[in-house]
């Protein structure tokens, strides 16, 4: 059998750049294993299965080339962007079914945003050391000490002084690994306030090799936990930042996420996150 893989560059930043994701429609007859082999074959950071759903409007399912995980952002963005260029979905609210529940997606103009959570922040003290370790920096090149935070998933989030620090980074994959698993993170999202896009917030890193990616290029699960951090943390009081990542990969590829919170009486409840994406090309797998 065949299948076609529509790639998708989302989260891209004044058309260009962004974060490529394999979106396969009508999955409704893959099993996971096959799933898994068309995502080790398209071979990108993540690939999205869209099949029909019981309890809501779609039903996604998300791989990376070594396993199934249980949300993905640049793809969920990929996916919405691409059905709303079809027309097979227009302006306006609908929802998404993945292995952890459901989740509101937002269409509004050629931006698609999807629903994370409130925030939950774990301190994470005892494994400072080691997280400094794993990515060569020292106290002295950080803002303030890695923070753990969740919308949905986990990620650390680490600020670093400048982009010099941020460029620089002495990375020890095999050791973030090992950290991300002991905290059941999906990885590690890295930042500074200088930013090279006007109007942006910060600049930001991702790094997930527990799920087979040393580096990728837009996270949207990563940039909801950002703000939140943002607004609780650095209290930065709005309600919508603009994330800028992917400027400082060996492979430059600039993305932009959107994240617009929705803030009652001073606490985050939910986040939306969003973005624009184009698509590229398509292959075509055999399984």
């Amino acid at each position: 059998m065949k299948v076609t893989v529509k790639i998708l560059n989302a989260f891209i930043d004044n058309n260009s750049g962004g974060n490529p994701a394999g979106v396969v429609l009508d999955a409704d007859e893959l099993n996971n294993q096959q799933k898994l082999s068309i995502a080790k074959k398209v071979g990108l950071s993540e690939t999205a299965f869209v099949s029909k759903s019981t309890q809501a409007d779609f039903k996604l399912d998300f791989y990376t080339p070594s396993r199934q995980i249980a949300h993905c952002g640049h793809a969920t963005i990929a996916v919405f962007s691409y059905l709303s260029q079809l027309g097979k979905v227009k302006q306006g609210w609908y929802t998404k079914e993945t292995i952890e529940g459901t989740r509101k997606i937002q269409i509004d103009g050629d931006m698609a945003y999807m629903q994370q959570l409130a925030p939950k922040y774990s301190a994470i003290k005892k494994h400072h050391k080691r997280i400094l370790n794993s990515i060569g920096v020292t106290e002295f090149d950080i803002i303030n000490q890695p923070l753990l935070v969740n919308t949905g998933n986990s990620f650390v989030i680490i600020g670093v002084k400048d982009k010099n620090i941020l460029t620089k980074l002495k990375l020890d994959f095999e050791a973030i690994s090992s950290v991300s698993e002991d905290l059941d993170l999906i990885g590690y999202y890295v930042y500074t306030n200088e930013t090279q896009g006007k109007g942006s917030d910060v600049s930001t890193r991702m790094f997930f090799p527990r799920y087979g990616v040393d580096e990728e290029a837009a996270t949207g699960m990563a940039a909801g936990p950002m703000a939140c951090y943002l607004f609780d943390k650095m209290a930065i009081k709005k309600e919508k930042f603009s994330i800028e990542q992917g400027h400082f990969m060996p492979t430059p590829s600039a993305s932009k996420i959107i994240i617009n919170l929705d803030i009652k009486e001073g606490e985050i409840v939910s986040l939306m996150a969003g973005g624009k994406a184009n698509i590229s090309r398509e292959v075509e797998i055999e399984v």
